[in-house]
């Protein structure tokens, strides 16, 4: 049996996790970290704590769905008390990217901006569209529900990596995130990665090749939360014995 921390679980995907949990074979929740105070009723066998340290001494691995600042904080503690960590959170910074890739040279860590199969999936074959489809333009929209803080999304931005692999380009020098104005006609290599809000959409990702007399657009739509955590579960499983390092969903999907 593996024991599972959970960091965020009074957000919409850490709620779903502690759930989840309760009904997958082989794995079980012993603790949850908060900053203040859970906001919903748990066994009271499984540890509340706002300590990290004792969070961790808690459990064999951690699932945190946060925000960027937790994060930060989890992965300083976890530095100096070394822990398998499965991160969904996104927003990160480059200096908590940085500070991720540090963490995993000591433990066994795997990031995902999107913990589903179907968006795994979407990114292979994203860049193997884009090598193959030279020439074309390519234009990415993310669709969110109105209470998603950081734009554009994780997912969108790990989808424009994969389209810019494809062609041997660095995301962050040709990555647009917004048109207003006599801008001048599209450059060749731009890829522009735009946002949308509202409601109460799960998440919708489109990238788009586009050419002259034709194109083509790859979906993927999550219709529930629950693709994120049964799929960060299922990471944690995969994950808990291996070796430090830094892993992706697509490593543990063996895609």
């Amino acid at each position: 049996m593996t024991h599972v921390g959970v960091l965020g679980a009074n957000g919409r995907v850490g709620k779903l996790v502690v759930d989840d949990l309760k009904v997958t074979e082989n794995i079980s929740l012993s603790s949850v970290f908060v900053k203040n105070s859970l906001d919903f009723s748990i066994d009271p066998s499984i540890l509340v704590s706002t300590n990290l340290i004792s969070f961790l001494k808690s459990c064999e691995i951690v699932i945190d769905f946060s925000l960027p600042d937790a994060c930060e904080s989890l992965l300083e503690a976890a530095i100096k008390n070394p822990k398998p960590l499965v991160i969904g959170t996104t927003g990160l910074n480059n200096h908590q990217l940085n500070l991720l890739k540090q963490a995993s040279q000591k433990m066994p860590i795997l990031y995902a901006t999107n913990m589903s199969l179907g968006v795994a999936l979407l990114n292979k074959l994203v860049y193997q569209a884009s090598l193959a489809l030279e020439g074309f333009d390519i234009e990415i929209v993310e669709m969110h529900h109105k209470h998603k803080k950081d734009a554009p999304s994780g997912t969108a931005l790990t989808l424009g990596e994969s389209a810019a692999r494809g062609r041997g380009l660095d995301l962050n020098k040709v990555r647009i995130s917004g048109r207003d104005g006599n801008i001048g006609q599209r450059s060749k290599d731009e890829i522009a990665i735009m946002a949308l809000r509202g409601g109460d959409i799960v998440g919708r990702h489109t990238v788009g090749f586009y050419n002259d007399g034709e194109f083509i657009e790859l979906n993927h739509t999550a219709t529930s939360r629950n693709t994120f955590s049964k799929g960060a579960i299922r990471a944690a499983s995969w994950l808990v014995n291996k070796e430090s390092g830094l892993y992706s969903i697509s490593d543990c999907l063996e895609l």
